[in-house]
């Protein structure tokens, strides 16, 4: 184990990994896709320009089998960010598994309503890296990666942490990352479904928590937010009149409760967030594997 986060690797048929440590940086934007495709793209570029042109090598296409990335591919993905009312773009590395590194753009329209839509359903944008890659670039480099692609996008909240990189669909993985995630509560569980009716509220505390409005304006500011964090080591950077980035420490944390590592710096700043936290909507999804009591136990886990 890494002396700040564990090295996961859950693997099936010997060396096909179902699960990985990574660290993931997700934005939530409560505004319909139409808005925001140039912001998406610019973001994508930041994205692929840090990484270098042969990290996210392939996409799928409509009956999700994997296929090259070439430049038909990006050409058609530019133009659907660009010109369709909804969107869902996935880039990811050609990996045995899950992806050692991914783009994810899910993009909805607030104006054109179905049955099934929540108000609350918001665009998500997701870039995730291997911790490996934090590790030979340092701490500094990917908090700097995660304010450049915070710069291009007009979130209302949004974070970096270290996190289990899985297909969740897959039978049973749901299921082994419950049984690790509440060892430790610095390392995020990224579901598909938040997007759906997250609006304007924050998923919790994290190593980088963006906020933007309406909380950050509730909370009183990039000023009256400061005096509420005490922790060693906690900062609170304006990134403009609306947005602040919260950085808990130079490095990431995944916690070890049976060590005794709790992570109160990010327990202090849950405790500021709890009244604008997001909770999981039973009504809209259920799996046996990560029922809703355990859902609002690890939603809680920095507050009870």
């Amino acid at each position: 184990m890494n002396e700040r986060y564990p090295r996961i690797r859950v693997t099936a048929d010997g060396d096909y990994v179902l699960i990985r440590d990574g660290l993931t940086i997700r934005f939530y934007m409560h505004r319909s896709h139409r808005e925001l495709g140039p912001s998406i793209i610019r973001a994508l570029d930041v994205f692929n320009r840090t990484l270098g042109p042969q990290a996210l090598t392939i996409h799928p296409d409509m009956e999700g089998y994997w296929l090259t990335l070439d430049d038909k591919a990006r050409e058609h993905i530019r133009r659907e960010l660009l010109e369709s009312e909804y969107s869902h773009v996935t880039i990811a590395s050609n990996s045995n598994g899950v992806s050692e590194f991914k783009f994810e753009y899910t993009g909805v329209s607030l104006e054109s309503t179905g049955w099934s839509d929540n108000p609350g359903r918001s665009c998500e944008a997701t870039f995730q890296l291997t911790t490996e890659y934090l590790e030979q670039h340092g701490p500094g480099k990917v908090r700097e990666l995660a304010l450049e692609l915070a710069s291009h996008l007009p979130f209302n909240s949004g974070y970096a942490s270290l996190s289990f990189n899985a297909d969740m669909d897959l039978v049973g993985v749901r299921r082994r990352v419950r049984g690790m995630c509440f060892r430790h509560p610095g390392m995020e569980v990224i579901e598909d479904f938040v997007y759906q009716d997250i609006g304007t509220r924050i998923t919790g505390a994290h190593w980088l928590t963006f906020l933007g409005p309406p909380v950050l304006g509730e909370l009183g500011g990039a000023e009256g937010l400061r005096p509420r964090l005490l922790s060693p080591g906690t900062t609170v950077q304006s990134l403009d009149d609306a947005r602040v980035v919260v950085t808990l420490g130079p490095w990431p944390e995944a916690g070890d409760l049976e060590a005794g590592k709790d992570l109160p710096a990010y327990r202090e700043l849950a405790r500021v967030l709890e009244p604008w936290l997001y909770h999981f909507n039973p009504d809209s999804f259920f799996d046996p594997d990560f029922p809703p009591e355990d859902k609002l136990r690890w939603e809680r886990r920095f507050l009870d």
